[in-house]
């Protein structure tokens, strides 16, 4: 027996004039305007997760970024007292 989907109800309220454009759109796919609606907004949703997920550089920035992972700088007296303080707190453990 299938698990049960589980569903949430949206609504909005349209213009005339794009609801007759949605309907037409669907119609023209050979879908319902639900259909139509449900897949448009969900392929505009997954784009915009991915647009905000997705750290996009330049070429030059690409090269920066690079060449600070093969040559980091050397470690600031404050991050190595920081290691330092921290190796002493995990040898009294």
């Amino acid at each position: 027996m299938p698990a049960a989907i589980s569903t949430a109800r949206l609504e909005a309220r349209i213009s005339t004039d794009l609801h007759a454009m949605l309907k037409r759109a669907a119609e023209l796919q050979g879908r319902t305007m639900t259909d139509f609606v449900v897949s448009a907004v969900q392929a505009a949703a997954h784009q915009a997760i991915e647009q905000a997920d997705v750290i996009r550089l330049s070429q030059a920035d690409q090269a920066c970024f690079a060449q600070a992972l093969l040559s980091p700088p050397k470690p600031a007296p404050a991050l190595e007292r920081a290691f330092s303080r921290r190796s002493k707190l995990l040898r009294s453990e």
